[in-house]
Formats: structure tokens, sequence, C-alpha cells
């Protein structure tokens, strides 16, 4: 047929609208639960410091005992790189970067922890910890030396620790708001959740803050932490992650996966006990499955294993950790816990090194893409076009590639990245997925 011919249908009109008019209520709700990847940096790792422990001094102290380890057990870029087999052409430009990170930034996500590194203390105790830990990081955002996240984990909302867990989630919030308008970076976690009820009560415990304290409604958001066999599957044998990301009422930021009380959890023997044991990546499958499209971001767990002693232990604990961490990034879970100042330069090095590894060839197939070229022999689609674009935003954002390099390899800047990564923009106002990211959802890069 000529273009410009008239073209006939059989269908009226009336079937389109009704049709609409029938699927209304799924679009909304599609909309609703799967607004997509939301326009915000997210940390490569969290540390946790039990509340009793954390000071002015501590984040910079992990920074310069990463830096001593490097320092004595693998002093240059090819020792560094030869002890956790990172290409020669790598080891430079990672090593470098590493160093830089671990100066200026040593800690991307600290949660205070009020749990299972704290325990149970006498409530005078707990509030004055609660206090201090608020007006440390208060006074860190004043100073301009917070790290992009920080707030705290919770007690859970099991029966007996209920009480403490909401009164300490009040002291913090409420000392934190006397120095000020909460950080932009704020995480609150709750952990060992079995019931989507305890999701629900805990949107509602923010909601009430909220209106108490004359915060705008969506303003709080918090993370489930999966660390119960209930959390992933309930005793009805239904799936039921996605049922408490539903109840978080558009509150639920991130997934965080526990590692140990899951495993044991499972009774798994404690030598067994690891981020790559089967029972784990089932769990995290899950995870990931249900928070798809959710804008909730998801976070592997940790290892135990520290990089202490004589060079060749900490040498082995080293390549440990990087082979997990390069494990996960493969398995598209960009976060991680990290429990020493020993598991920073592994950390940064696998999440450098994966990104740097990965530059050309996904600007290379991303700039073909935008400019209709299938010479390379690849016919990506949209979906390959969001995971490419994905890549190179998430590499920008931890620091392992610079903006300036990803706008030379694809031709594409920020925004066009951002457009076709599906990503939203960044809102002003609170954390709900449906209405904005700007407050838990934290900071750009």
């Amino acid at each position: 047929m000529a273009q410009g011919e008239p073209v006939t249908t059989t269908l009226a009109a009336a079937v389109a609208t009704g049709i609409g008019a029938s699927l209304a209520a799924v679009d909304a709700d599609l909309a609703r639960r799967y607004p997509g990847a939301p326009g915000t940096r997210q940390p490569v790792h969290t540390v946790y410091v039990p509340a009793d422990r954390l000071t002015a001094r501590t984040v910079p102290s992990w920074g310069r005992e990463a830096l001593a380890l490097l320092g004595d057990h693998a002093p240059d870029a090819a020792s560094f790189a030869a002890v956790l087999g990172i290409p020669d052409a790598l080891a430079g430009p990672v090593h470098d970067r590493v160093l830089a990170k671990l100066a200026r930034e040593p800690v991307e996500d600290l949660r205070v922890d009020f749990e299972d590194g704290y325990g149970l203390r006498d409530d005078d105790e707990e509030d004055a910890d609660a206090a201090r830990a608020a007006r440390l990081i208060a006074r860190a955002h004043a100073e301009g030396t917070a790290p992009p996240f920080a707030g705290l984990r919770i007690k859970c909302m099991e029966a007996a620790v209920r009480d403490r867990g909401i009164r300490t989630l009040d002291v913090f919030l409420t000392t934190l708001l006397a120095a000020g308008p909460l950080p932009g970076g704020l995480r609150i976690t709750l952990p060992k959740v079995s019931y989507a009820e305890q999701v629900a009560a805990m949107a509602r415990l923010c909601e009430e803050f909220e209106r108490a304290a004359g915060l705008p409604p969506g303003r709080l958001g918090f993370e489930i932490q999966i660390e119960t066999t209930q959390a992933v599957l309930g005793p009805d044998g239904r799936a039921t992650v996605a049922r408490m990301i539903d109840a978080a009422g558009g509150r639920a930021t991130a997934l965080h996966y526990g590692t140990f009380d899951y495993s044991a959890a499972c009774q798994v023997s404690a030598a067994h006990q690891a981020p790559d044991h089967p029972a784990a990546d089932h769990a995290k499958a899950v995870m990931q499955v249900a928070a798809a499209g959710t804008g909730v971001q998801l976070s592997d767990g940790s290892t135990n294993v520290l990089p202490t002693g004589p060079t060749p232990r900490v040498h082995d604990a080293w390549r440990l950790h990087h082979g997990l961490v390069r494990r996960a990034l493969a398995r598209a879970y960009y976060q991680g816990w990290d429990m020493h100042p020993g598991h920073l330069p592994t950390r940064y090095a696998a999440v450098y090194a994966f990104y740097r590894e990965g530059l050309n060839h996904a600007a290379a197939r991303l700039a073909a893409y935008a400019g209709g070229d299938t010479g390379g022999g690849v016919l990506d689609e949209p979906a390959t076009a969001r995971a490419l674009s994905g890549f190179l935003l998430r590499g920008t954002d931890c620091g392992a590639l610079d903006e300036a390099e990803v706008t030379g390899a694809t031709g594409l800047d920020r925004a066009r990245l951002d457009a076709l990564a599906g990503r939203r923009p960044t809102g002003t106002g609170g954390t709900t997925r449906t209405g904005g990211t700007g407050g838990t959802g934290g900071t750009g890069a």
C-alpha cells in the first residue's frame, strides 16, 4: 500500500474505549505497584556499627584502618591486583580509585545498630545511645563529613522487643529533627520480619510520626530485612516478599538479605553459612523477582571471614570477599554488608573492576542502539538498552566510571542515559514510590 492511501478498519471506536475502561483499574494498579527504577544512587554497601560504639571518628577510622591493611599486606597496585586476580590493565586505575575512595568516603551507608550488634540494654542506656547517635549524624551532616546514607536499625516488631524498637526510633528521629531537617540519605531498617502485618505496622508507625512531627506524608521510608524463612514462604505456602512490599504502602525502599539469621533458620551448619549457599541464592532470587519493577532496591548479605592476622590469612579473606562481591554483582545484587574495615578495599576493588571491565562493551552496544546501527552484529531491544544504560549509570554513581568518559564513549549525556534506563526523575518530596524518592532514597552521585 502506498504511503498516504486511506486505510480501513472493522472495529468501532467504542470497542477500544470499552476495553480501556475495563482495564483502567489494572493500569492504575500497575502504575502504583511497578513504577520502575528510582532516579537515585544506591550505595554499594552498608556498614553496621553497634550504637554504643559509634563515635565521630568511626567512619574516618574505618578508612584509615583499611588503608593501613593495604599498606601492610598489598602495598602497591601490582601486589593488590595479584592477590585478587585483577587484570594488569585495570590494576593501576582500580588501585588508584580504591585509595582515593578510602581517603575521601570510606563508608557509603552507615547503619547504627540497635538490634543484634547492640543487644538488650537498660531503657535509659538505649535512650541515651539513640539520642547520641542522632546528634552525631546531625553534626556530621552539618560539617559535611557524613556518609551519603546513614540511619539506624531498630529492634523488630515481635512482641518481646516491639515497644523498645518503637521508642528508639522515636528518640532517634526526634533528636535528629531538633537539629534541623531530616537528612536526604536517611535510612531506617526493620529486621526479622516474618509477617506482612509487621511491615504494615511499621508503615503506620512512620505515618504516625510524620503526623505528630509535622513532616510531609511519605517522608519516611524503610528497608525490610529478609532473614526469616517466613519472610520468603508463608505458612499458607505462598511467597511472602511481594506481600510485604505491598504492605509497606509505598514506603519500602530496599530488601536486605540477612545471611546468618536466614541460614540458621534453614539449619545450615555454621561452617557453610555464606551468601553463596543455595539457601541464600533461593531467598535472594525470590527477593529479586518480588522487587523487580517496584523501585525497591536489593542488598546482599555479608561474610564473617575477616581479613586479620598474618598476610596469608588476610589475602585468603580478601580473595573470598572479593569473589563474593563479584558473584553478587553478576547476579544483580549491587549492594551488600561489610563487617570490618578490611572488607572495604576488596568491596571497592570488586565494584570498580566490574564496571571498568564492562565499560567499552556496554558503551559500544548502547551507542549502536541509540544510533540505530546494527553493524556490530547485535540487535538489542529496549529492555537490553535499559540494562546497558543502567549498568553505566551504576558505574558512574559509585565512582567506578567518570561521567565524561561515559558520555565520550556513548555520545549520550546523563539525562539521555536516565531516560534509556527508565529511571524516574528524583523528586523533592516524600519517600514513597508513588510520591517521589527524595527522602530516604538518598542523594545523587
